[in-house]
């Protein structure tokens, strides 16, 4: 799975602000994501456009630049044109940079799937149905943003948005005082800075410190004014505003992609004997919930590792497979051994116990 895309063009952001705004939102945030280009569809699903195909044409990977030969040129203007042209092998062949043959067939690779499903929605299940996702990590967390741009609209809550952002952008976990407080793991390592911020860190250079807000009640708002910046900090301790949060999110998650209502509750442990079913928030929690469910005893640097357990439970239960029907889900999330929690929003999609005909 291509981890990036070859070729680094020029250092800027992609730039979704350009063509017809489709979707008015009620109270507007994370414009960098496409809502605005995209459609939606009688189901609420998101429709793919040519603007938002068009946008992915429009990556600075994709840029040419002084040195791209006339047939990279000539491809680049034809797609802004026409962003679903077909475009062939014997096509490809023809541009003289490898890397951008390379970056080419990784974006018309994805425009593929987008094209094919229709909406964004279906693209993003369809993945991870499948035997092997061969998007890029940066496409899927793309999609799950925009995506979660659409069940959000409306919402008036800036706690329960600052949450939704755990689903596609890492955070790094500091644990002061028995607490759990999740910062944007890009933010906290480079300072606001970005790429500027890597080149100072791997230089040893002395960084200016960072004040970062955590988000309570009180100051909720200013995340209004600050959305795309990832400077807010969410206090996720147990029985605090962004564990609630959280469990808002993830029950709109499960409602958007299969129309089922899901109620979901932190939990600060599972005491069931009956626990029949689990499942990872991410890779570690994964693994740790296999074991406890295994009987096995954990090591206190791995139990400590575990930053949330939930229970999920179906509101009719006829929609759950007959076997283990009535019977609560158990959720869980888990930091890395250096403090970093890598969600994996598809493994509640993916896992969750439905029947058949749900």
């Amino acid at each position: 799975m291509p981890e990036r895309l070859a070729r680094e063009r020029q250092p800027r952001s992609l730039d979704w602000s350009r063509g017809t705004r489709y979707v008015t939102a009620m109270r507007d945030f994370w414009r960098s994501s496409g809502f605005h280009l995209l459609l939606r569809n009688v189901d609420g699903r998101l429709v793919v456009t040519d603007g938002f195909l068009r946008a992915y044409f429009r990556r600075p990977e994709l840029q040419p630049v002084e040195e791209s030969c006339a047939a990279e040129i000539r491809l680049h203007q034809a797609l802004l044109h026409n962003p679903r042209r077909t475009v062939t092998a014997d096509q490809l062949k023809e541009l003289a940079d490898p890397d951008a043959r390379e970056n080419y067939q990784v974006v018309l690779s994805f425009r593929d799937l987008l094209i094919a499903a229709g909406t964004v929605e279906t693209c993003y299940i369809n993945l991870f149905r499948g035997e092997r996702v061969t998007v890029p990590p940066l496409f899927i967390d793309q999609m799950t943003r925009v995506i979660l741009r659409n069940i959000l609209e409306g919402c008036d809550d800036p706690i329960q948005v600052r949450a939704a952002e755990l689903l596609f952008r890492s955070q790094k976990v500091g644990l002061p005082e028995e607490a759990i407080m999740l910062a944007d793991e890009e933010y906290s390592a480079t300072g606001g800075f970005g790429d500027l911020g890597r080149l100072v860190a791997l230089s040893q250079t002395p960084m200016r410190s960072v004040e970062l807000d955590v988000l309570n009640e009180d100051n909720g708002t200013l995340y209004w004014q600050r959305d795309e910046r990832h400077d807010t900090v969410l206090d996720f301790s147990f029985g605090r505003p962004g564990v609630n949060a959280m469990c808002r999110v993830l029950e709109a998650w499960a409602r958007h992609f299969f129309d089922v209502e899901v109620a979901i509750e932190p939990v600060d442990v599972i005491s069931d004997e009956r626990w029949v079913w689990h499942i990872g928030l991410d890779a570690e929690a994964t693994a740790i919930l296999n074991d406890l469910y295994d009987g096995k005893e954990l090591e206190d640097e791995r139990r400590h590792q575990l930053l949330a357990l939930f229970r999920l439970e179906f509101r009719d239960p006829a929609l759950m497979q007959p076997a283990i029907a009535g019977r609560p889900v158990y959720l869980g999330m888990a930091m890395t051994s250096d403090n970093v929690l890598r969600m994996k929003p598809q493994n509640l999609l993916v896992n969750l116990p439905l029947a058949e005909s749900a």
